[in-house]
C-alpha cells in the first residue's frame, strides 16, 4: 500500500488560493469587513507617533505659554485617540474574524470530505487511511495559519510600511529611502530563503502525513502486532518514519535559526544608519527632537514586523505546504466517474448481462479476458473457482467500484456506466464476508440500510436477520455501541447485523461474497435461514469457496484464468466438469465429513 495517492499534477500557491478564495466568497462582507478593520487599526497605529512627535517638539521649545500647552495637550489626546483606534479595530477585527475563520473551516473540511468519499474503491485501497485523515485536518488548519498570517501579519506590514514610508518621507527622503532599503533587502532575502526552503516543508509535511498513516495502520492491527509478539518489530519501522520526520524537521528549523541571525544583524545596523542619519540632520536644524522620537518609534514597529517577517513566511510555506497535499487529492480526476447526463437506474426485472468484459487490474495483470454471462431475473446464481480466479472482480465491476477495460455490463438493459453510481448502488445489496461496521448504535448500523427506516422496521429486519435475540441480551441493546470496525461483536454477530442492513435495504438484486465462510456450524445455520429469507424474489449473485453452501443454486458458474470454465446445477458439473468435480471432491472427502 502507498501512503500516497498518484499525483494528477503539481499544485501551485496560485492554486491553493483559488481553492481557499472558492470557499472564502460565501462570506466576502464578513471577509471585507475584517479587512477593513485591520487597516483601520494599522493606520491609526502608525499615525499615533506623529501626535507624540508634535508633543515633544512642544516640550524641546524651551518655556511653555498657554498655545503651547494646549498644542500639546491637544497632540497628547489625538495619540491616546488613536490609540483608542487601533485597539477598537483590532477588537472588531477578532470579532468578525472568529466566525468567519471557523465557518470556512468547516467549509473546507466539508469540501475535502465530500471529495474523498467520491474517490474510488481503488484510491482508498492504495492509500493508508490515517494519511488521509491526517492531510484533511490539516488542509482546514492550512487556511487558518495562512488566513492568520496574512490578516495579522503581511497585511498590517504592508499598510504601516506604506504610511511610514510617506511620514519620514516628509521628514527626510534620506531617512526614508534608508528604511525602505532595509525593508526591501530584507523581504527579497526572506523569500528567497523561504522560497528555497519549500521543497524541504512538503517533504516535512509528507513525512508528517507518512508518520500519521504508519500510527493508524499499527492501531489498526494492534491484535496483530500482540499476536505475533512483533512490538519491537513496529517500533523499529515507526522509529524509522520519526527519524525522517525529526531529520527533515531539524534541517528545516536550523534554516529559520540562520535566517534569524542574519536578520537580527542587519536590524542593528540599520538603526545605527538611521541614528547616526538622523543626527547630522538635527545638528544641521533640519530635524527636531521629536523626529528622534518618531523615527525611533517607527524603527521598533518595522523591527518588530520585519522580525515576524521571517516566522510569517516561514508559516506560511509550512500552511501551503500542509495544504498541496490536500488540494493535490482535490484535483486528482476520479477514476470512476458518472457519465455526463447520467440517468437514474431503473431495475423492473434484475436481469444482468455481462457482454465480451476484459478488466486489467494494471498493464500487467488482466484478470477477466472476454467474460460473457446472462443472469435471468429472479435467477440465483453461484460463482466458484480458485483463488485469483475472478470471482470478487465480477461483483466489483457490477457495483462499478472499478470501470471496465472493454465490453459491456447491463441491468435490464441499461448500461451501468451511463447511470448514476449512487441509482446503481442502490439497486444492489451486499453481504461481505467480513462485515465492517461503523462505530455506532446497532440501530444506527442497521438503519444504514434504508436511513428513513422506523424503529419497528429496524427491528422487523432484526428479526428475520436472526440477530434480535442476541442484540435484546445485550445491556443497552440496539442501542449498544460496536466499537470500530464491529470489533465489540463476534464474527456471527457482525454477519447477521450485515444481513439486517441488507434486509431493510431490500434491494432487487443481491451480491453474497463468502457470507458463510468463516462462520461456526450453529453461526452459520441461523445465518442461512437469514439469508434465505433475504434471498426470496431477488436476483442473487453468490461467490463461495463452501460448496456445500451452493447445491440449491439455480446455475453454478465455474470461473478460471479471468473466463467462464463451465456451467449448470450442482449434478451437472460433478458429471461435465473435472475442476468442479475435484473441487467438491476435496471438500466432500475433508471439509464436510469434519463438519
Amino acid at each position: 500500500m502507498n501512503a500516497t495517492p498518484k499525483k494528477a499534477s503539481t499544485v501551485s500557491t496560485g492554486r491553493i488560493f483559488a481553492v481557499f478564495w472558492e470557499q472564502i466568497q460565501r462570506r466576502l462582507p464578513a471577509f471585507f469587513a475584517l479587512v477593513l478593520m485591520v487597516v483601520v487599526a494599522i493606520v491609526a497605529n502608525t499615525v499615533a507617533p506623529i501626535y507624540y512627535k508634535r508633543f515633544f517638539d512642544v516640550l524641546g521649545a524651551g518655556k511653555l505659554d498657554s498655545a503651547l500647552i494646549h498644542t500639546a495637550m491637544v497632540a497628547l489626546i489625538m495619540a491616546f485617540f488613536m490609540k483608542f483606534v487601533r485597539w477598537g479595530g483590532w477588537r472588531i477585527a477578532d470579532f468578525i474574524a472568529n466566525p468567519f475563520t471557523a465557518g470556512t473551516m468547516k467549509d473546507l473540511v466539508m469540501m475535502g470530505y465530500e471529495r474523498l468519499l467520491g474517490h474510488s474503491y481503488k484510491f482508498f485501497s492504495d492509500t493508508f487511511v490515517g494519511t488521509l485523515t491526517r492531510r484533511l485536518t490539516k488542509f482546514s488548519y492550512a487556511f487558518e495559519s495562512i488566513f492568520d498570517q496574512l490578516s495579522y501579519q503581511l497585511v498590517p506590514l504592508v499598510v504601516s510600511s506604506i504610511v511610514i514610508f510617506f511620514v519620514v518621507n516628509q521628514r527626510s527622503p534620506m531617512v526614508a529611502y534608508i528604511l525602505f532599503g532595509w525593508m526591501f533587502l530584507m523581504v527579497f532575502a526572506n523569500y528567497l530563503v523561504i522560497k528555497w526552503k519549500q521543497k524541504y516543508e512538503e517533504k516535512r509535511s509528507a513525512a508528517d502525513s507518512k508518520l500519521s498513516g504508519t500510527l493508524s495502520d499499527s492501531m489498526t492491527n494492534s491484535s496483530t502486532i500482540k499476536l505475533f509478539a512483533s512490538s519491537k518489530h513496529e517500533m523499529s519501522l515507526f522509529e524509522a518514519v520519526a527519524e525522517d520526520v525529526r531529520s527533515i524537521r531539524l534541517w528545516t528549523w536550523n534554516i529559520d535559526s540562520l535566517i534569524r541571525t542574519v536578520q537580527g544583524f542587519l536590524t542593528i545596523i540599520v538603526e545605527i544608519a538611521v541614528m547616526f542619519s538622523a543626527f547630522k540632520l538635527y545638528q544641521k536644524g533640519q530635524l527636531t527632537l521629536g523626529d528622534f522620537v518618531l523615527f525611533q518609534t517607527y524603527i521598533l514597529t518595522l523591527t518588530e514586523q520585519m522580525w515576524q517577517f521571517g516566522w510569517v513566511l516561514k508559516h506560511l510555506f509550512e500552511a501551503f505546504a500542509d495544504a498541496k497535499e490536500m488540494v493535490e487529492i482535490i484535483d486528482n480526476p476520479y477514476d470512476v466517474q458518472d457519465a455526463p447526463g447520467a440517468g437514474v437506474l431503473k431495475v423492473t426485472e434484475g436481469k444482468i448481462d455481462f457482454a465480451d468484459v476484459v478488466f486489467n487490474f494494471n498493464e500487467t495483470r488482466k484478470v477477466l479476458d472476454g467474460f460473457s454471462l446472462s443472469i435471468t431475473p429472479g435467477e440465483k446464481v453461484a460463482l466458484i473457482g480458485p483463488s485469483g480466479a475472478g470471482k470478487t472482480t465480477v461483483t466489483r465491476l457490477l457495483f462499478r467500484f472499478h470501470d471496465v477495460t472493454s465490453g459491456l455490463i447491463t441491468i435490464d438493459g441499461q448500461d451501468i456506466s451511463k447511470v448514476t453510481q449512487d441509482s446503481l448502488r442502490n439497486a444492489i445489496g451486499l453481504v461481505p464476508q467480513e462485515p465492517i461496521l461503523f462505530h455506532r448504535s446497532l440501530m444506527d448500523n442497521i438503519r444504514y440500510g434504508r436511513r428513513d427506516a422506523t424503529d419497528e422496521e429496524v427491528l422487523e429486519a432484526a428479526k428475520k436477520a436472526r440477530c434480535h435475540e442476541f442484540i435484546s441480551s445485550l445491556p443497552d441493546g440496539y442501542e449498544t455501541m460496536v466499537g470500530e470496525r464491529g470489533v465489540k461483536l463476534s464474527g456471527g454477530e457482525r454477519q447477521r447485523v450485515a444481513i439486517a442492513r441488507a434486509i431493510l435495504k431490500d434491494a432487487p438484486i443481491l451480491v453474497l461474497d463468502e457470507a458463510t465462510s468463516s462462520l461456526d456450524s450453529e453461526s452459520e445455520h441461523l445465518i442461512q435461514e437469514a439469508l434465505n429469507i433475504l434471498m426470496e424474489g431477488k436476483t442473487v449473485i453468490v461467490i463461495a469457496h463452501r460448496l456445500s453452501t451452493i447445491i440449491t443454486m439455480d446455475r453454478i458458474i465455474v470461473i478460471e484464468g479471468g473466463n467462464i470454465r463451465a456451467m449448470g446445477t450442482h449434478d451437472e458439473l460433478l458429471k461435465k466438469d473435472d475442476l468442479y468435480k475435484k473441487l467438491w471432491s476435496i471438500q466432500a472427502g475433508g471439509f464436510l465429513k469434519e463438519e
